[in-house]
């Protein structure tokens, strides 16, 4: 079974997250209504069961809740992929989401690295600081162990650009987390 499921307390947050690559249930609760969103649709477009139940001290601002979820995230990704044998590995996708267009590309590595390009046009979607994509995006990078390219090509509205992106990590997971047949890593070295 490729599932994980990881609890992590600190001083800042309570996180409980379960994830099933092969699907499943989704239910999310982080207490910032558009992250709940953003990320009941990487569980919908990546095909995946989540289960994310996050309290953070949103008192503060939304930091805290939205990068430590994505530790938590990145380390079931990992926990859940073992020794990552028998995947494609690799995975890209663009999706478009109005006037915005979002590109991934990523390889599940184990060579956690973050290249983010994106602008957001308002500071805020909601009670969701715009500048904590990149941050989510890091933290679920460097905590699952993959090498992650995201960019966003245009776009006008920070709602649509940050969504496109979200999905575009989705779909571009969803196709590098596909079965091979083969339980070795893809990998010249035998290893990952």
């Amino acid at each position: 079974m490729r599932t994980a499921i990881i609890d992590r307390k600190t001083k800042e947050t309570d996180i409980h997250v379960e994830l099933d690559l092969d699907g499943g249930e989704t239910n999310v609760s982080t207490g910032i209504g558009f992250f709940d969103h953003m990320l009941t649709a990487f569980s919908v477009h990546g095909g995946f069961g989540l289960t994310v139940k996050t309290v953070g001290d949103l008192y503060v601002d939304c930091h805290h809740t939205v990068e430590d979820t994505g530790i938590v995230l990145g380390k079931a990704f990992g926990m859940a992929l073992e020794n990552k044998g028998g995947i494609k590995r690799f995975g890209s996708f663009y999706v478009p989401m109005d006037e915005a267009l979002a590109f991934c590309s990523l390889d599940i590595s184990g060579r956690p690295f973050l290249v983010f390009d994106a602008e957001f046009p308002e500071e805020r979607i909601g009670t969701y600081d715009s500048c904590m994509t990149e941050e989510f995006m890091r933290a679920f990078a460097y905590n699952s162990g993959i090498t992650l390219h995201l960019k966003s090509c245009y776009g006008k509205n920070s709602h649509h650009i940050t969504e496109a992106l979200y999905k575009a990590l989705a779909h571009a997971l969803k196709e590098a987390v596909q079965t091979t047949g083969n339980n070795k890593p893809l990998s010249t070295k035998g290893v990952l």
